[in-house]
């Protein structure tokens, strides 16, 4: 798998995976994670790609931060590429991390060659009735003291919910989303939604024209997999989906998963 570092960048937790002269895949995990909820996927990835993960502002092990929204994450991942050195990677984001990772090529397009979106809801009529466990968590009155009292085993509960597949939670994932304040998260949340009810992911991409990859799982609880149609419409755009898979392919379907990034990011650099 060639080199790992785990450092800090502009206050940003940042890990590399690969060898240093590889092509750049930039991996931008969802809210509520962190970039350990990659895992499984990196070890095929590294193989040919310079893999760089970050932990998000208020996520992992990545300090908080006064606002949380999405061209302002943007912003923040645009500086830590910067003093990478790197370009025109291929970013990848999970869920609300795809916004972040469209956010970043709307501001900085020199900085992305590729987007794959992996269970990225389009829009927020494509949003699905929330398992009973995570509407206890978020929303008031009980919200922030069961986040509080959260033991590992709800954690792990909190991430299975959102899962189709039996899945084993990584211990590092459990113990970087406990460092999630709840402030954080709620806030996270509101500025993700505000991002695409502003204007929908189908149509950022459209006036982007870049290559896509739109990777769903067909079994996802949290966002209706027919949506994932709506990315059919965007030039430039293939739409996958995994049968039997929900919204955690990484770790519901790590081998199909990554085969479909290292084919999308083989395609894009044969172009």
């Amino acid at each position: 798998m060639g080199t790992h570092e785990d450092r800090y960048v502009h206050g940003t937790r940042v890990v590399h995976d690969g060898p240093r002269e590889a092509p750049p895949l930039l991996l931008v995990h969802g809210s509520g994670a962190a970039g350990s909820s990659w895992g499984p996927v990196v070890p095929a990835l590294a193989e040919r790609h310079r893999v760089i993960r970050i932990d998000l502002p208020g996520h992992g092990q990545s300090p908080p931060a006064p606002s949380y929204d999405v061209p302002g994450q943007a912003a923040r991942l645009a500086a830590v590429l910067d003093e990478l050195g790197v370009r025109a990677v291929t970013a990848a984001g999970h869920s609300s991390g795809g916004y972040v990772a469209t956010a970043l090529a709307e501001r900085r397009p020199d900085l992305v060659g590729s987007l794959a979106l992996i269970s990225s809801g389009p829009s927020p009529d494509a949003l699905l009735p929330q398992p009973l466990l995570l509407r206890a968590l978020l929303g008031p009155p009980l919200g922030p003291l069961l986040w509080r009292a959260r033991s590992d085993a709800v954690l792990r509960r909190g991430v299975t919910s959102v899962c189709h597949r039996p899945v084993d939670v990584p211990d590092e994932l459990v113990a970087d989303v406990r460092g999630i304040g709840y402030p954080a998260f709620r806030a996270v949340l509101r500025q993700n939604g505000a991002y695409i009810a502003e204007r929908s992911l189908p149509a950022r991409l459209t006036a982007l024209d870049l290559p896509v990859l739109a990777l769903f799982g067909a079994a996802d609880p949290r966002w209706d997999p027919a949506s994932a149609h709506q990315y059919a419409t965007v030039p430039n755009a293939r739409v996958e989906q995994l049968p039997g898979v929900g919204h955690f392919p990484m770790l519901e379907a790590p081998e199909a998963t990554a085969e479909s990034l290292l084919r999308f990011a083989a395609a894009r650099l044969r172009e």
